[in-house]
């Protein structure tokens, strides 16, 4: 799990509620029950009226994974990749049969599955490329969902405060009243843009940029699946996958392993 999007909210309404209290005011003047539905309520109405209700309901099954999303680690899909072209080079393309059924990761195993099955090296490049495109396809129509509610709340939140500004206008005779009135039908403003840029435009953001590096991840599966199809030789296939990084715990990693089987390969050389 990476936190820095749970981090950065708490910061966010923190840094609102110290404002609040040094202002002398007090946090409950803004948690105000008739803005705060209006501003949630219509900005999300107005998200499903603009998008299909599969959409909508794909978009927030997508909440956990913004939040609880772990960010992919490149050196240990190198690493499980390398260890696949030894074993590979060793018992054969067969043998990835058995290693399709024990992982966890769909997209690998069904990418190795097909090689044990021996299908063609190019249908199975436009296979997993259509697979990598439905997935980009997909998390972009999530994080637009939510970038779309970020551009409506601050709107609907001076909807808000028309409307109460109007009720304000309607009892003029009472000013004695008019400074909470006025205060409270500012409150929707600031839960519009509150909303918008604590809210939804973080979650669109978040979800995008995961997306971006789980289908980075994909794009070195593929490569070194159909490096191990075509029998690429480990150690050169290592340096291939580490160029397509930039993470330096991946090049360790890769070296590591290349030099293994380096020297596994030299071994029967030298017996």
């Amino acid at each position: 799990m990476d936190p820095s999007l749970i981090i950065g909210l708490v910061l966010a309404f923190g840094s609102v509620v110290a404002i609040v209290t040094l202002e002398g005011s007090h946090i409950s003047s803004l948690l105000l029950p008739p803005p705060m539905i209006l501003v949630f309520g219509a900005t999300i109405a107005v998200g499903l009226a603009g998008n299909t209700v599969k959409d909508t309901l794909r978009a927030f099954k997508a909440v956990p994974r913004a939040f609880l999303g772990k960010a992919p680690k490149p050196s240990d899909s190198i690493a499980g990749i390398i260890s696949l072209a030894e074993k590979a080079r060793a018992e054969g393309l067969l043998a990835l049969e058995a290693e399709a059924s024990d992982s966890k990761d769909p997209f690998l195993s069904g990418a190795l599955q097909n090689v044990a099955d021996g299908t063609d090296a190019e249908e199975l490049r436009v296979l997993m490329e259509d697979q990598i495109a439905t997935k980009a396809r997909v998390d972009h129509a999530d994080s637009k969902f939510f970038a779309a509610l970020g551009g409506y709340a601050p709107t609907i939140g001076i909807i808000g405060t028309v409307v109460s500004l109007t009720h304000v206008l309607e009892n003029l005779s009472s000013p004695d009243e008019l400074g909470p009135m006025i205060a409270s039908a500012f409150v929707a403003t600031l839960w519009g843009l509150l909303s918008a840029n604590f809210i939804w435009l973080p979650i669109s953001a978040r979800i995008k940029r995961l997306s971006e590096l789980e289908v980075e991840r994909m794009n070195l599966v593929m490569e070194g699946v159909l490096a191990v199809q075509g029998g690429a030789q480990p150690l050169l296939l290592a340096d291939r996958l580490r160029a397509m990084v930039a993470e330096a715990g991946a090049t360790d990693k890769g070296r590591t392993k290349g030099k293994g089987a380096d020297d596994g390969e030299k071994a029967p050389a030298a017996a």
